[in-house]
Formats: structure tokens, sequence, C-alpha cells
């Protein structure tokens, strides 16, 4: 089986889909406390060897997680991971390297040079294709990634890929290189699926998937339990909303927003721009969603409540057998570290990831004949 290692890990998306793609993974490494007790209580559910290791990835030595888990340099298959995305993203102050946390996904280039893996892929927000640096230009920091990643003689082919395109019920479009040692021989996959108006014609894409579809089932959830942590896996199908928070959504058709719904008074859309267009947003049955976000949770298409944390894992692909750790909190409080609605945001959807990994297995099963 394929080698592969983990960094900035999170609740585990992406290392779902590369798993099924036919890699082992040797060790995920994470800072969280939440993510890391979900990696851990799914690696028990799963009997997996995997390593989890909760930590700052500047603090790790490469060379020494090598002898760790039995590989020498050169022998790892694939390293991947997602880095902080805050400092790119384009609904945020977009500092790049003014942030601290922009420097992390140079950690990729480190362990790079030291692990020395066939492939490396990692995912970001398309804000890292503009962001600026110490010149202050557009994109100087995107350019300053390739530039070490070539430097260590890796070869970078690099998409933006819309999640919907591959069967994911979600509008989320995201970054993702894949850098390949010493030849550029990497082909991104093709998308299969399209919105209605596209399926015409000679490539037969299946249409995109709809919310409602990957919601059903679930049945009505359990009372609300604000501020508890609930540890088992039915219990990730919780409904938190405030009370006042089902008042002002109630008003909001299927589809829409509170703060496109003019015509009801100031005090129903107090606090509400026009620009505020994914606060208080009611999905569609019918739709893929829009990107889940760590700022807001979404509601649900036909009742007033949030999405729960298990309807959210839905939208994004994980499997149901998949569990979360962690606290499941409203957003009308303060959050530390990443609650489950947080957790699953801020992951790769699964199913995106093994279209990838299966892409970059086939590369190393070819490079191997």
């Amino acid at each position: 089986m394929r080698k592969a290692i983990s960094l900035f890990s999170g609740a585990g998306g992406m290392d779902i889909g590369i798993k099924d793609a036919g890699f082992e993974i040797l060790a995920e490494i994470e800072l969280d406390e939440h993510c890391c007790a979900t990696l851990a209580a799914n690696a028990r559910r799963q009997q997996s060897a995997t390593r989890i290791i909760r930590a700052d990835v500047r603090a790790i030595d490469p060379s020494a997680l090598l002898k760790e888990v039995n590989l020498e340099e050169g022998q790892l298959d694939l390293l991947f991971g997602g880095p902080p995305c805050q400092p790119f993203s384009l609904a945020g102050k977009q500092l790049g390297l003014r942030d601290e946390r922009g420097w992390l996904i140079f950690e990729m280039v480190r362990f790079a040079e030291a692990l020395r893996p066939e492939v490396i892929l990692i995912e970001q927000v398309k804000g890292l294709l503009s962001s600026r640096g110490g010149e202050h230009r557009r994109g100087e920091v995107f350019e300053k990634l390739l530039r070490e990643l070539r430097a260590i003689d890796y070869a970078p082919k690099w998409q933006v890929m819309l999640a919907a395109d591959y069967g994911v019920p979600q509008m989320r479009e995201r970054l993702f290189i894949v850098a390949t040692r010493g030849r550029n021989d990497f082909r991104f996959p093709e998308r299969t699926h399209a919105p209605l108006e596209e399926r015409g014609g000679l490539f037969g894409y299946e249409p995109y998937v709809e919310v409602g579809k990957v919601i059903a089932g679930l049945g009505k959830p359990t009372p609300k339990i604000p501020g508890e942590t609930l540890d088992d896996q039915d219990n990730n199908h919780v409904d938190v909303t405030p009370e006042r928070d089902r008042e002002r959504i109630a008003r909001v058709p299927e589809g829409s927003y509170l703060s496109a719904q003019t015509h009801l008074g100031e005090e129903l859309r107090r606090g509400l721009s026009p620009k505020d267009t994914t606060k208080y947003l009611r999905l569609h049955r019918e739709r893929p969603a829009n990107t889940l976000r760590c700022g807001e949770i979404f509601y649900h298409p036909t009742e007033n409540r949030y999405l729960t944390p298990r309807e959210y894992m839905r939208i994004h692909g994980y499997p149901d057998d998949y569990v979360l750790r962690g606290p499941i909190r409203s957003r009308t409080g303060a959050v530390k570290n990443l609650d489950q609605h947080r957790q699953v945001a801020n992951s790769v959807p699964p199913p995106l990831a093994r279209i990838l990994g299966t892409q970059i297995r086939r590369l190393l099963d070819d490079r191997d004949r």
C-alpha cells in the first residue's frame, strides 16, 4: 500500500479521501485539541495504526518523524495537507505573510525537503493566487511557494476545483497544488458533474447533487443541548439554534437570506447590510449548498433551525460512520478552538480528496511500471 503523511490534518476530511484512494496514512499532525480528539476517536473505531500527533508542525523535526514511522528519505509516496487559510481568504483581512499563520504553508516545503516524497498535495483558498508579500505585489506569496518547490526539484501544477463539479453538493471552490518530484507528469481529473444547462453535448456529465437528497433520512434532530460536549455519533445530529434565530429565519424563503427580505421590518433585519448574503441563509433542497463556512451556520431548507453537524457532514461528503468530537455551539457565543460545525467547514470534502488521491496513486503506479 502507498504511504502518506498528513500535515494540518484538521478533522480528517482530506485524510478520509486519501485513505479511500489506497494510501496508508502513517501520521497525522494537528494542533487543535478538538480535531485531535476527532482523529483519535475514528482511529480507535477503525483500529487504525496511524500516529496522531498533537503539535505545532513548526516544532516537528521531519527527519525524526521519518524514523518514527520506519521510513528512509525518499520512501514516502505522498505528503499532503491544508495549511490555515485565514491569511489568504478573500472573506478575511487578506494579511498574507503579515499574518504569522501565512508562513505555515511553507512548512509543506520544509517537510518535503527532508522527507523527499514522490508527490506533495496542498489545499488552499483561491485567494492564495493573489496574496501579497513583502513587496506588496499581487500573487507574490504564490510565486514564492512555487519557486521554493522548484528549488527542491518538485514540478508544481495547480487548479481551482469546484466541489460540485465532482459530485459534492456544495459550491465550494478551493485551490489544489500537486507537486511531483523530478517530472511534471500529473494531470488533474476531469469534472464529472455539471448544472442542467451544461449537461448536453458529448461529455455526459451527471447532474449536480442536491442538498435535499443528501440530508434526507436523518430524522428529526434531538432536543438542543447547549454547551455540552457530545460523545456519540447520533448526538452529532443536534439542534442548537437560539430561539431568536428561529424567529428571524422563519421569515426567510427557501434558498434566500434575511437581508434580502426588505419588506420585513428593521427589527428582524437589525445589524444586517445588503452584503450579508451568507448570514441567516436558508439552503435550497434542489441546489448544491453554498460553501460551508466557519463564521455562520446555514439554515435547514424547510425547518426553522441551523443545519446540524451531521447534516453538515452529509453535505461535505463524510461517511455516516465517521464521528466528531468537541462542542456543538451556536454562533451567538464565543467559540474556543474548532467546534463541530467549524471542523467540517474547515476540511476538504472527502469525495474530492478521494478523486485527487486516486489520480495521484495512478501516477505513482505508472512511474513504477
